[in-house]
């Protein structure tokens, strides 16, 4: 599974789109799982990086200041320049910005290290990635389209989504990792949970997918105008997120890492937020979902392509199947 994963996560989106479209009335259901299943994946996530190597990696300030500038300079700029072309309805709108906004805390570690980059320093900045766009998201959005629908997002759903998404997740694995290391029935219990990570992130787009689908109703057209915004954003980004580490002279590994922490997009951990939104809003849940889709079929690209656009020149290019 972890060979094919790609592919797996395809199937699991398609999937997804068949039963919300077979069966729309299961879709509160599975609304309600997007936060379990999310912070399980979350969960896997952070229990492969021992919890020394994280702290250590929270001391390399080039890469961290690079995350930074690529996600709240480079993005909301990019973001700025597409968003007089985007359709005119507030809810598309305010989907796109939700989604382009806020940088990928989970399964950008994925792809990173499919395509060679530094996935421990990635799953180190996490915490502060999403504390920045919790802090941030409220002003651009306020920028962007002032105040009546900056007021609408809330601080206190993103509080939420950062505690029972990344500090309990954190906290439970770092406690997992802790008796690993003491007991060999804890290393059992740790080495069966990291091979879940593709079931898990399988799971979650499964039911992010088949959630969201029944909405689209009459909205299909300007939900689709917005999936060439989408795909412009992951080209642009490819390069700027290049530019960016060149500027903060990285390696390659820790270089690859940027440029995708640039280009994916938080989606995923966002999607609570949209929900809370007004029912004259509902549309933005499917905005940011489509951008998933949009994403993880750009995510096969970049891992073949990424590592060819940041070579190593300290090791043989390897191509990832």
């Amino acid at each position: 599974m972890e060979h094919h994963q790609i592919a797996v996560y395809l199937g699991a989106m398609a999937a997804g789109a068949l039963v919300g479209w077979a069966a729309p009335s299961a879709a509160p259901g599975l609304e309600h799982a997007i936060n379990p299943v999310l912070g399980a994946l979350l969960f896997v996530t952070f229990l492969q990086v021992p919890a020394a190597e994280l702290i250590r990696s929270l001391r390399d300030g080039r890469f961290l200041s690079a995350a930074l500038v690529v996600n709240f300079v480079v993005v909301p700029l990019l973001v700025a320049a597409m968003f007089a072309f985007l359709p005119a309805d507030q809810a598309v709108r305010i989907g796109v910005l939700l989604v382009l906004l806020c940088p990928c805390v989970d399964y950008v570690i994925v792809f990173s290290g499919l395509a060679g980059g530094s996935s421990r320093r990635l799953l180190a900045a996490t915490p502060l990635l999403l504390v920045a766009q919790m802090l941030l998201l409220p002003g651009f959005l306020y920028l962007f389209m002032g105040s009546e629908l900056a007021e609408i997002v809330e601080v206190g759903p993103f509080v939420e989504a950062f505690l029972v998404l990344i500090v309990v997740p954190l906290a439970l694995a770092w406690a997992l990792q802790a008796w690993a290391a003491r007991r060999p029935s804890g290393q059992k219990v740790s080495d069966a949970a990291t091979t879940t990570m593709v079931p898990l992130m399988a799971a979650t787009l499964f039911v992010v997918v088949a959630s969201q689908v029944p909405k689209l109703g009459d909205s299909l057209t300007d939900v689709a105008a917005v999936i060439p915004f989408y795909a412009a954003f992951l080209v642009v980004m490819a390069f700027a997120g290049k530019a960016v580490a060149r500027l903060f002279r990285l390696d390659a590994p820790s270089s690859r890492a940027v440029v995708f922490t640039g280009a994916t997009r938080n989606s995923l951990v966002v999607l609570p937020l949209a929900l809370a939104l007004p029912d004259t809003l509902s549309v933005a849940a499917v905005v940011v979902v489509t951008q998933t889709l949009v994403e993880v079929i750009g995510m096969v690209a970049y891992v073949r392509l990424v590592p060819r656009l940041v070579p190593d020149p300290d090791r043989k290019l390897v191509t990832v199947d």
